[in-house]
């Protein structure tokens, strides 16, 4: 793995050899300049991860260098070092851009720490630039479409953007209910605060709670630390939970005294601690079914539903397919280098399927025609349609135990975006057993997804 490199500009000998030794020793690359002419020609040809300037220099300052090195790269990291230190250098330096500034003498470790914290947030931030950057190459718009049913959904989102009650999104499996979640928080008055989110499904109440509310240590067997929960992380933002029908009905009373009071308590605590969130809900279950059941809080039920949202399935708007699928191929085929086509033929096939896995299984269907076509050009002959479902209550007489079985775990395991450990959950058979089921039945499972 390459080194970090680090560009120290100093013109005091004594000080930039010293802190050359200093960071060599701890496995730094390091280049070391003189004058400014030097350190903008070392900062262009060695790219480094950071830059350490002193303030003055005897052909210029630092606030110079700051301002060129961040049109060479923006994104480099900037300490400032200086012996006339004051408030208002400080402040200068920083709207030049730099992260740091630090007076003379400085102390060797406290530079490390220093060095070390800057280079893991600048790793973190490369993290979530390069997901951001591949959510949106793969994401679809929620409200792509000219469809009557997304059209009447666009009106409602139009007059609901600005609101701040919570809302429940309706829906059957991969319409696209998280990505409507986002839409929302990301049009919404929270708009520049956190967004968090929790699948539900299948997760047991213990584990529900720690995920939500946080822990004290030794809360629990196995609580060794402190943990911070998600509606902690998202004080300000917005929480979505998805498949919030599963909510087990021992955390249901707790996460309607979050929504009603705006208080909660870790596990494991004393004190309660106050939470300003939004909340997004989501699911494919007839809430209202499970109230007359007796399985979801009326209360929580009508305190999440203020603004209920449905979005339609695929089915229900397949004037939208052409669009939906040129979109999803157009990002399929450039994470593989090509530029690919349907003919007229396969968008009709599209537009004939049933896609009782809506947007998702239309996804993993073009995902396996860019796979498997010989060419750029994907026909009819190119799509391999999902095996059709066996209906909850319908008779399958034709298949077999095995097939039967087979079907449920497919169709699971779909239903969950392929999370096998929420799906042993929801199937009720131990983890290893689940695998041994895949394995015997050949059902292909992404393999970021076994776990």
């Amino acid at each position: 793995m390459a080194r970090t490199r680090i560009l120290i500009v100093d013109d005091e000998d004594s000080i930039r050899f010293g802190m050359r030794d200093f960071l060599e020793a701890r496995g730094y690359s390091v280049a070391d300049a003189d004058s400014c002419q030097k350190a903008r020609e070392l900062f262009e040809a060695s790219s480094p991860d950071v830059a350490i300037v002193d303030y003055r220099l005897h052909d210029g300052s630092a606030m110079e260098l700051l301002r060129d090195f961040k049109q060479i790269d923006p994104d480099v990291p900037l300490i400032v070092l200086t012996a006339y230190g004051s408030i208002d250098l400080a402040v200068q330096a920083v709207k030049e851009g730099a992260e740091q500034f630090l007076t003379k003498p400085i102390e060797m470790p406290a530079l490390h720490v220093i060095l070390k914290r800057i280079l893991v947030n600048r790793r973190l931030q490369r993290q979530q630039q390069v997901v951001t950057t591949r959510e949106n190459r793969e994401r679809v718009d929620p409200l792509a479409g000219e469809s009557p049913a997304m059209r009447d959904l666009a009106a409602q989102l139009h007059k609901i953007a600005a609101a701040d009650s919570p809302i429940l999104i309706l829906g059957e499996t991969g319409t696209g209910k998280s990505l409507l979640a986002k839409w929302l928080h990301h049009h919404g008055p929270r708009a520049d605060e956190p967004f968090v989110d929790l699948n539900c499904a299948g997760l047991s109440s213990e584990f529900l709670e720690t995920e939500l509310f946080g822990h004290e240590k030794g809360a629990f067997t196995g609580a060794s630390a402190t943990k911070q929960g998600l509606l902690e992380i998202a004080d300000g933002g917005t929480v979505f939970l998805d498949e919030i029908g599963d909510v087990d009905p021992r955390v249901q009373p707790k996460l309607l005294k979050v929504l009603e009071e705006k208080r909660f308590r870790r596990l494991g605590a004393v004190r309660e601690r106050d939470v300003d969130i939004a909340l997004i809900a989501a699911t494919h279950q007839d809430l209202g079914g499970r109230v007359k059941e007796g399985s979801f809080r009326s209360d929580l039920y009508f305190r999440i539903s203020s603004i209920p949202l449905r979005m339609p399935a695929l089915r229900e708007r397949k004037d939208d397919i052409p669009l939906l699928a040129g979109a999803l191929l157009a990002r399929l085929a450039s994470n593989k280098g090509r530029d690919m086509r349907l003919t007229v033929d396969a968008l009709q096939a599209l537009r004939e399927y049933a896609w009782p896995g809506n947007i998702r299984e239309l996804r993993n269907v073009l995902e396996r025609a860019v796979l498997l076509c010989n060419g750029d050009t994907i026909t009819r002959r190119d799509l391999r349609f999902e095996p059709a479902p066996v209906p909850m209550g319908g008779h399958a007489t034709n298949l077999t135990l095995q097939q039967v079985e087979r079907l449920h775990i497919e169709n699971v395991l779909r239903e969950l975006g392929g999370k096998v450990e929420q799906a042993s959950l929801r199937l009720g058979v131990p983890r290893s057993t689940l695998y041994q089921k895949i394995k015997t039945h050949g059902i292909v499972v992404a393999q970021n997804d076994m776990g």
